[in-house]
């Protein structure tokens, strides 16, 4: 069943996800090469519980930590560790905050030092398909408009759309319906509804959309190896059109 927020609700919702914006305002300026994913982790949960927010993701399912920071070809649900960043690397920062009972949901993806050409190119396609998704978040169309789009946009740059890890809805749970791949056919799917909140967050892949998972269950991988982009919002339904909750 897909929960409709009030308006009132919405407003709730946002400083869950104003805290996220302002972590990522803030770590930017840490991402570079020497540094650690667990010291971005550790800032971003410091800055979390600074702000009045609640970290949820460390115990979640047994993940041992406040983010998800994968690098390169992980596609999603990598584990914060002694890893240092290196000039050329590619990363995706997934944060999600709880506040005052509501939930937030953004991932970022950023270059460390000078990146290749063609890492430049897929995070530019995977930022647009993220903005192509939420034009298209528009009440009364479905939600094949927003994932038709993304892939669309997506496979005409040469790249590929992740099948296996879904967007949700979102509101005092994480993960609510609806769940739902980034491919599609415009015109088909549910039918979109003010006051429908969920993440728009596609994963977009160098080479094959396949991935793999690691033995510690949860580092999820690109299976050729090669790199994966991924930009994350969580939007609402609204009468005037989409609106960015974690907007920053």
């Amino acid at each position: 069943m897909i929960i409709i927020k009030s308006p009132r609700e919405i407003e709730e919702m946002k400083p869950a996800s104003q805290i996220i914006a302002d972590c990522y305002r803030e770590v930017s300026k840490l991402i570079e090469p020497g540094i650690t994913t667990l010291e971005i982790n550790d800032f971003v949960a410091s800055h979390i519980t600074k702000l009045g927010g609640k970290q949820f993701t460390k115990g979640y399912n047994g993940f041992p930590a406040e983010t998800c920071i994968s690098v390169n070809d992980v596609v999603a649900h990598g584990i914060p560790s002694n890893l240092t960043l290196m000039n050329g690397d590619l990363l995706k920062l997934d944060i999600v905050v709880e506040y005052g009972g509501w939930f937030g949901d953004s991932c970022w993806c950023y270059a460390v030092g000078n990146i290749r050409p063609e890492a430049q190119k897929l995070m530019k396609v995977a930022k647009e398909c993220l903005d192509l998704g939420i034009a298209r978040a528009l009440p009364g169309g479905r939600l094949g408009d927003i994932t038709s789009a993304i892939q669309q946009h997506a496979e005409m740059n040469g790249f590929s759309v992740v099948r296996d890890l879904l967007a949700h809805g979102i509101g005092r749970s994480l993960h609510e319906e609806p769940s739902y791949e980034h491919i599609g056919v415009a015109g088909k799917g549910i039918r979109l509804k003010e006051g429908m909140v969920f993440t728009i967050e596609p994963m977009i892949n160098e080479g094959t959309f396949r991935i793999t998972t690691d033995d510690d269950q949860w580092t999820a991988r690109t299976a050729d190896g090669k790199l994966s982009a991924q930009y994350e919002h969580t939007i609402a339904i609204t009468p005037d059109g989409p609106l960015i909750l974690t907007a920053q």
